[in-house]
């Protein structure tokens, strides 16, 4: 997966990303956390990539990200051994 960051400042963020599936799992993670003003994404057209966008207040935007990015790898690990169980 490529990622490109394309704004990066204490409260903002944007990156490029070229999987919609992840921009809307980071999206759901990131607006879970209090510190994040906005967490979005938006796509200009189907055949570009995705545009991710974080705004933050009290921590800043890149580290909001790699929290929501961690809690995501969390979980995702235990689903994947709730179904190793279960298989």
């Amino acid at each position: 997966m490529e990622i490109k960051i394309l704004k990066d400042e204490k409260n903002e963020l944007e990156v490029q990303i070229d999987n919609q599936t992840v921009a809307e799992l980071l999206r759901v993670y990131l607006n879970e956390d209090d510190a994040v003003k906005l967490g979005v994404w938006k796509k200009e057209h189907y055949s570009e990539p995705v545009i991710l966008r974080v705004e933050s207040e009290g921590k800043t935007a890149k580290k909001a990200l790699q929290d929501a990015i961690s809690k995501a790898q969390k979980d995702l690990g235990k689903y994947a051994d709730e179904f190793k169980k279960a298989g």
